[in-house]
Order: structure tokens, then C-alpha cells, then sequence
């Protein structure tokens, strides 16, 4: 028996291909003595339970009229944990050496699916002729850069956290709290204590000694305090009297033109700080994910995420659903595929969700080409062209509503 040998990569795809799981592939034996043998990997951390089912099928992908004909199938019941070997019995005879031929490996565990998203060249070299080009959501990596030619990247993804547009009572109050203790504000306010205090002994020097003057008492306590009251009123425009000593004066002059700038500046940073709190919200990224009621879509790379920094979530079975319980007040952030989030901010959620923060763990997607393909150039020029000339960022904003 002659045994092929080539590893198929798995990537999560949320569907359901319940033909795959019908029991008749089990018992499709093939008369021949000729196999495809090798392993099935996936991306690290994936496991699957006992009830899961692989499937591994061989596939005609020549530009003939048999394209698309099922060589061979297995099925693998309980498959444990990668890789996973699998062995397609296939007839010889129905192979042509010059001909394109590919494997597609599926795991179906409960209602999540793992799938190659790119057919995988076996035999002959795989689907060199009658495929030009690949497009889709494929992230450039360097391990599909070896088996193909990648074009430059033609969009960049990654994953999103999404947040209801919501103003509550407590919410303002909260932002008020957080405008005050801002890293702006707040060395400012300590600014004007430190000051307040040293005015206050200046002040109380000068006039301890004068009965007619700010303070009614000489003694340094309860003194000191009548004079930090009287500079902290300056400070507020509402001192009641004016010091009687040419020193004091002086100190109360030079005083009263400092408050009006420290006012002006710490007005400025707690106005601005409350700005930003308003237009951002208490998340704004993944970094503020512990704690809150986060939701994600099961089986996603995006939930892979969040174990991985012991990120609490619900996971929902469709995105629709998770951004249902968003809207519901069920849930705070929803963190998923950014291209999807983003569109649905852009269009259907307009006003009622938005972005927090950026987009994290990044990564492009590219457009895929047999090796040696002579369309890589061009294709490569044109990406470039559109990035140059700006309708690149014009349909981008049309469809996320934002810069790219």
C-alpha cells in the first residue's frame, strides 16, 4: 500500500455541516490499496470533547468536469487531542498525475466547527490549475506562506471590545469622581494645597503681631488656620479682608494673580479629563475586561483570548446573540472579530454601541495564489494603488466607520 503523508492545519469557522456527520461516510470502503496518511494540527490550546467527530476528504480540484468529485473520506469518531492521524483509502486509477487534488479536514464538536480554510495540495502538488486566486479571511502566516504565494496585506483585523453608548446617574458621577483624580488634574490640586499651605504661613508671619489685621488670633494654632482659610478663600475670589502689613499685602497681591491662573488651569484639565470619560466610558480596551460581564462567541479566537488572560465571559453560540444580551444591559463588552463589531457599530448600532479602544492581537489578511502565480504583481500594484489614491480608506470608512 502506498501512504502520501501530509498535516492539515484546523481553523474555528462558525457553521454546522451536519452532512458530514451522517454515519454512511463510516462505512464508504474503497476497493483499492492506496491511502493519504498524515496529521491533523490545530492552533494551540484547542481541544475537543469525546462526542467530537473528524472528517478528512480528498477532493478533485482540476478544471475538468469530475472538479469537485470526493475521492476519499474518513471519518474518525472521538478523535482526542492533536494531531491526529488519518489515512484516506483512495482509487489510484481515478487520480491524473497532472491533475490538482486537495484535502479539507473537519472537527465537529457539539456546535462548534474547526475547518481548514484553504484546501491543502496533495498527490500532485494540490490545486495548482483552474484556481487563480483566494480570497477570503485568511491571515497571512508563515506557514501558508511556504505552501503559497501571498499578496501584500489587504486588510488588516484582529479582535474588538464593544460597549453599549449609555449615559446613566451614577455614570456621570463616577466620570465627575474620575475628572477630579485624573492624572492631569490631580498634581494641579496638590499644587495649590502645597501653596495654600505656604501662603497661609507667610500670611500668618506677617499679621500675627498687628490687632487690626486678617487674623483675630496671634497664637500659631488656632492662627495658622484663619490664615489657610483666608488663602484658600483668595483663591476662590471670596476673602472677607485684607491683611493690614505691607509684607502680607504683597503676598496677598502676587496671590490673588496665582489663583486666577491655578483656577484657570485646573477648570481646563477637569473639564477636559470629564470629556474624555464622556466619550470613552470606564472600558476602553481589554485591559478593563476583568470584572465586567463580557460576552463572546463560542468556539472564536477571540474566547481562546480571554482564557488566556483569565478573562471571565458567556459565550453565545452566534454573535447576534451575543449582541442581543449587550443590548439587554446583560452584558458590558462584547469582544469578537473586529471587522464584524465594527460594521455592526458603523451601521445597525449606530447610536446605541461603540468601539473601546483599538483593535488588539492584530492580523492581516491577504489575497492567496498557487506558488510562481504570475497574477501576484498586479494584484500587489493594485493594493498599493488604492492604499496611495485614498479609496482604501474611503471604503474602509464606509464600512466600519473609521480610519483604517
Amino acid at each position: 500500500m502506498r501512504v502520501h503523508r501530509r498535516s492539515i492545519r484546523l481553523l474555528p469557522v462558525i457553521a454546522l455541516l451536519g452532512a458530514l456527520l451522517a454515519p454512511g461516510l463510516a462505512g464508504s470502503a474503497l476497493a483499492t490499496t492506496t491511502a493519504l496518511g498524515g496529521t491533523i494540527t490545530a492552533e494551540d490550546g484547542v481541544t475537543w470533547s469525546e462526542d467530537a467527530v473528524a472528517v478528512v476528504t480528498l477532493v478533485d480540484m482540476s478544471a475538468k468536469p469530475e472538479a469537485g468529485a470526493i475521492l476519499g473520506q474518513q471519518r474518525i469518531d472521538g478523535p482526542g487531542a492533536a494531531p491526529i492521524a488519518y489515512e484516506v483509502l483512495y482509487d489510484d486509477a481515478r487520480v491524473d498525475r497532472k491533475g490538482a487534488y486537495a484535502a479539507y479536514a473537519t472537527i465537529v464538536d457539539g456546535d462548534s466547527v474547526y475547518a481548514t480554510q484553504l484546501p491543502v495540495p496533495v498527490l500532485t502538488g494540490g490545486p495548482d490549475t483552474g484556481v487563480d486566486l483566494a480570497i477570503a479571511a485568511i491571515s497571512i502566516t508563515e506557514e501558508r506562506e511556504r505552501d503559497f504565494d501571498i499578496s501584500q496585506p489587504m486588510f488588516d483585523a484582529g479582535l474588538q471590545v464593544l460597549t453599549p453608548r449609555k449615559e446613566t446617574a451614577s455614570g456621570r458621577f463616577t466620570a465627575i469622581v474620575a475628572g477630579f483624580l485624573s492624572s492631569t488634574a490631580l498634581p494641579v490640586l496638590g499644587i495649590v494645597v502645597l501653596i495654600i499651605v505656604v501662603i497661609a504661613h507667610l500670611m500668618w508671619f506677617f499679621e500675627r503681631h498687628n490687632p487690626s489685621g486678617a487674623l483675630t488670633h496671634s497664637s500659631y494654632y488656632p492662627g495658622i488656620l484663619e490664615a489657610g482659610w483666608w488663602a484658600a478663600s483668595t483663591l476662590a475670589t471670596q476673602a472677607d479682608q485684607m491683611p493690614r502689613t505691607a509684607l502680607a499685602r504683597i503676598v496677598a497681591v502676587i496671590w490673588m494673580f496665582a489663583s486666577v491662573v491655578f483656577v484657570a488651569y485646573f477648570t481646563a484639565s477637569v473639564t477636559s479629563s470629564l470629556t474624555m470619560q464622556q466619550l470613552r466610558g470606564d472600558i476602553n480596551g481589554p485591559d478593563d475586561l476583568h470584572g465586567k460581564r463580557v460576552a463572546s462567541v463560542r468556539g472564536s479566537t477571540s474566547v481562546e483570548y480571554l482564557k488566556q488572560h483569565h478573562i471571565d465571559a458567556t459565550e453565545f453560540a452566534k454573535v447576534e446573540d451575543a449582541l442581543d444580551a449587550l443590548q439587554h444591559d446583560q452584558a458590558d463588552a462584547i469582544v469578537y472579530d473586529a471587522p464584524i463589531l465594527l460594521y455592526y457599530a458603523s451601521h445597525e448600532g449606530n447610536g446605541k454601541v461603540q468601539p473601546a479602544g483599538s483593535i488588539f492581537r492584530r492580523e492581516s489578511y491577504g489575497i492567496v495564489f498557487p506558488t510562481g502565480s504570475h497574477y501576484r504583481k498586479p494584484v500587489n500594484q493594485e493594493l498599493l494603488n488604492i492604499k496611495e489614491d485614498g479609496a482604501y480608506d474611503r471604503l474602509y470608512t464606509k464600512w466600519f466607520g473609521g480610519g483604517s
